[in-house]
């Protein structure tokens, strides 16, 4: 049984991770599509990943949820950096290869977003994309964050440094869920 739904977005469900959903996400951050996009090096072994869930996805002071579609797992969506001093929190998703273009990392992405802002009283919301990453700078854009500058060759990433892009969106610029 999945983990209990915690936020409903119009088409997708955000959860809660499980110890079961490991498996489609050590296979999704295999997936050149996908780990290119997030800079990670090199593919996660079971062990690795275990370590990932006990240290990263079960950190109280990081939110971490799974994206799904008719309770299937499609990606995953974070608020991670959060700092309570400032009233800000960093975003991070992505979706599954096959998963992608329709609609789900938009819909996971405002519907944290709105919790973020409504729930948690965020006044800013940032998140960073590597050069290259087109799709999910869009969502970013159609969600009404701002370009808010590159950090140059600042992540070496698949063989090279890569650019960084980061976002941000302040709580009066957000105007719901589009």
């Amino acid at each position: 049984m999945p983990g209990p739904t915690f936020l409903d977005g119009e088409t997708v469900a955000l959860r809660t991770i499980e110890d079961k959903d490991l498996e489609f996400i050590q296979r999704e951050r295999s997936d050149a599509a996908v780990w290119r996009t997030l800079g990670w090096p090199f593919p996660s072994n079971r062990k690795q990943l275990t370590e990932f869930f006990e240290e990263t996805i079960s950190d109280e002071e990081a939110i971490h949820l799974m994206i799904t579609v008719a309770e299937e797992p499609v990606g995953m969506v974070s608020f991670h950096e959060i700092s309570a001093d400032s009233w800000r929190g960093e975003l991070g998703y992505w979706v599954a290869t096959d998963e992608q273009g329709k609609g789900y990392a938009t819909d996971a992405v405002g519907t944290l977003v709105e919790y973020g802002f409504r729930d948690l009283g965020f006044h800013r919301i940032e998140a960073k994309v590597f050069d290259g990453n087109e799709p999910s700078r869009r969502v970013l854009e159609h969600l009404g964050f701002t370009h808010e500058g590159v950090h140059r060759e600042a992540v070496f990433s698949d063989g090279g440094f890569r650019d960084v892009h980061w976002y941000g969106l302040l709580v009066e610029e957000w105007s719901g869920k589009e």
